[in-house]
C-alpha cells in the first residue's frame, strides 16, 4: 500500500510543481534504522517529501498527525501504510516515542518532523523543534538524517478551502520548483541521554542541521520567501536561536 502511494504522490507533484531531489541516504545508513528529520514548510509538503522519497527509493514510515488517521479515506490508507500517529496535545502523545523506538528496532525508516507543526517564523526557517524526536534517538542510536525542503508552500495555501484552490490553480499555472534535499547525518556525538537538558540540546543540533541544509536551497531567499502566504499566521515565540 505504502509503495503504491508513493508512486502516487509523484503522480500528484508533476501537474503542480518542478520536483528537484538532490542528495540522498549513505547504503551503509539505508541498511538498518534511520530517522529522516524534515523542516515543515506548508500543508503540501508531505506529499512533496514522500514524492521526494520515491525518487530516491525509500519507504519510510512516517509520524503524523492524529487527525489524519481520523479523517475519512486518508485515515484507512495512513493505518494500511503503517505510518505511526501523534496525538499532538492530548494526554497519550509520550506513546508515539515508544512506537516510534518500536519502529526502529526492527530496522524501519522513520520520517517526522522536529518543529511538531508548520513553521509560523516570518522568514519560514525551522523553528524551535521538540524534543520527541530526539528522545527516540538518544534511546535507540538511531541515525538522524536532516532533510531540507523548500518550495512547496507555493502549492497549498495555509488555511480554507478557497485560498488553497487559488493556491492549486496559481501552481498549475506556474509549476514552482520545489527542492528537496537529503543532507548530512546529525552529529549528536558528546550528549548523555541520562545529564537533564539532553533531549533539548540533541533537538537544537537537528534543527541546526535542518537550518544549513535549507541555507543551501534558499541562497536567493536569505531572509524572507519571495512568495508570502496572505493568510499564513505569524509568531516568532518558537523562534530557534542556533546553538553554540
Amino acid at each position: 500500500m505504502w509503495r503504491v502511494l508513493l508512486g502516487v504522490a509523484r503522480l500528484v507533484v508533476m501537474p503542480v510543481a518542478r520536483l528537484r531531489v538532490t542528495g540522498d541516504v549513505p547504503a551503509d545508513l539505508r541498511n538498518g534504522p534511520i530517522i529522516l528529520a524534515v523542516n515543515h514548510i506548508g500543508p503540501f509538503d508531505p506529499i512533496a517529501i514522500t514524492a521526494a522519497c520515491r525518487v530516491i527509493r525509500l519507504a519510510p514510515r512516517l509520524m503524523a498527525t492524529g487527525g489524519l488517521f481520523r479523517a475519512p479515506v486518508v485515515g484507512a490508507a495512513m493505518r494500511a501504510a503503517g505510518h505511526i500517529r501523534i496525538n499532538r496535545r492530548q494526554a497519550d502523545v509520550a506513546l508515539a516515542v515508544d512506537d516510534v523506538a518500536a519502529a526502529l528496532a526492527v530496522g524501519s525508516h522513520v520520517l517526522g518532523y522536529p518543529e511538531g507543526r508548520i513553521t509560523l517564523d516570518p522568514g519560514m526557517w525551522p523553528e524551535r523543534g521538540k524534543t520527541g524526536m530526539a528522545r527516540v534517538a538518544l534511546a535507540t542510536g538511531a541515525p538522524v538524517v536532516a532533510v531540507a525542503q523548500w518550495g512547496a508552500h507555493e502549492v497549498a495555501a495555509w488555511g480554507g478551502f478557497g485560498p488553497t484552490v487559488r493556491a492549486l490553480c496559481r501552481a498549475l499555472v506556474r509549476r514552482p520548483v520545489v527542492r528537496v534535499h537529503f543532507g548530512r547525518q546529525v552529529d549528536l556525538s558528546g550528549i548523555d541521554a541520562g545529564v537533564p537538558g539532553a533531549a533539548q540540546r540533541a533537538t537544537d543540533r537537528i534543527i541546526d542541521a535542518i537550518t544549513e541544509e535549507l541555507r543551501s536551497l534558499r541562497v536567493d531567499e536569505p531572509r524572507l520567501p519571495r512568495y508570502i502566504d496572505p493568510v499564513r499566521p505569524l509568531s516568532v515565540q518558537r523562534r530557534h536561536r542556533p546553538s553554540a
